[in-house]
């Protein structure tokens, strides 16, 4: 079932679609910032974009910085929203349910393609974005440790390129859970109703009443739990010494939030009427 999936995820159009569009964005921007030569100052615009104008190496950095707060979480609700409740409106669901496929493992079938789908999403925002950096933007002589590639961290000391890559896989990783918690909401919302766009923009909307109570000082009693408090809390990754507490935080409460929507989503699933 798990390699079904993956083949309907990889055929699709939408997939390589949604991946181009998350591509092009930073690839523009990268054209932009070359050919003005202007980026934003620090503490304005995404992160990394004031440092990238030294060394584009750190470009893919500032490239997840851009995709993640709005244009990532979309395409995951979408895809994810579309899991149970697009079968349903298919009119597949009923068909495959009657093979010798269990609802459990359909589920988790899907949840293993969106994280793929992610994993590929950002693999792809990484590599384009790291080839339009240094081409475009260039890279910044050696590192005071003495090996090429090496970039500055935000607290000052530099980062060898194995220090930078590990970081980025880091930050890959983190991002990843980020986006199963939104995969999670929207999977939940696609076996309550058989519209998918119903799901996805249940999903989305969730993520905005979050994003906006993260700016109301009314709210701060209930800001760490929201689901969007910590999705920059990878920027700690290219501090040095990494600064764990928020990276930390913001994995238990993904965990959280995956644990409770995910058995949610079994749990509705397992008792739904499919009848279509």
């Amino acid at each position: 079932m798990i390699r079904v999936e993956l083949v309907k995820l990889l055929r699709r159009p939408r997939t390589w679609v949604a991946v181009a569009l998350l591509c092009a964005l930073p690839v523009l921007v990268a054209a932009f910032v070359a050919v003005r030569h202007l980026a934003p100052a620090p503490g304005r615009g995404p992160a990394f974009m004031s440092a990238v104008l030294n060394n584009g190496s750190l470009y893919p950095a500032a490239a997840m910085a851009m995709v993640v707060p709005i244009f990532l979480p979309i395409a995951v609700a979408v895809l994810a929203g579309d899991a149970v409740a697009g079968e349903a409106t298919g009119g597949t669901l009923r068909y495959l349910l009657a093979r010798p496929v269990g609802r459990t493992r359909l589920l988790v079938a899907k949840l293993v393609a969106l994280t793929v789908f992610v994993l590929l999403a950002l693999a792809a925002v990484v590599g384009t974005s790291y080839v339009a950096g240094v081409l475009l933007l260039g890279t910044q002589p050696p590192a005071a440790l003495g090996e090429p590639g090496g970039v500055t961290s935000l607290s000052g000391p530099p980062l060898t390129s194995t220090q930078l890559t590990l970081r980025v896989l880091g930050t890959v990783a983190f991002i990843t859970v980020s986006m199963l918690g939104v995969a999670a909401i929207a999977l939940f919302l696609s076996t309550l109703t058989d519209s998918a766009l119903g799901a996805a923009f249940g999903a989305l909307a969730v993520l905005v009443t979050s994003d906006v109570l993260l700016t109301l000082d009314a709210a701060s009693a209930v800001q760490p739990y929201l689901p969007t408090r910590y999705w920059l809390a990878w920027v700690d990754f290219f501090r040095d010494p990494i600064f764990w507490r928020d990276i930390e935080h913001g994995l238990l409460l993904q965990a959280c939030y995956l644990g409770l929507l995910l058995g949610a989503a079994w749990a509705n699933f397992m008792t739904r009427d499919v009848t279509s």
